[in-house]
């Protein structure tokens, strides 16, 4: 396991590069995003939801909740990753957009 600050460096790098993309995104994919004390939201109008980004430090993990499920991404191979899929962050993030949304064309 990797240390604390090597965790917090790490996870706030990858959160801020997808904070930015989703920026980028926001009027394609119809959210807006914000963030507050580490804590990355994408708040949808339609239909109304919220997912959440929030780094988990004790367990050095980026935890996302989203579509009523909690994902939870491990440090791996210099990204954070979703051990059941294999997905890094950003196509995870892209892929529940996309199932939210209903829409196959949204891309980061």
């Amino acid at each position: 396991m990797v240390d604390e600050q090597t965790f917090r460096h790490d996870s706030d790098a990858a959160l801020e590069q997808l904070k930015q993309r989703l920026i980028d995104g926001e009027d394609l994919g119809g959210y807006e995003t914000e963030e507050n004390n580490g804590v990355l939201n994408v708040v949808f109008d339609a239909p109304k939801a919220k997912f959440v980004f929030t780094p988990n430090t004790p367990v050095r993990q980026i935890w996302i909740s989203a579509l009523s499920t909690s994902f939870k991404l491990d440090w791996a191979d210099g990204k954070f990753v979703l051990p059941k899929t294999g997905e890094d962050l950003d196509t995870l993030t892209e892929r529940l957009i996309k199932e939210h949304t209903d829409d196959d064309t949204f891309e980061l």
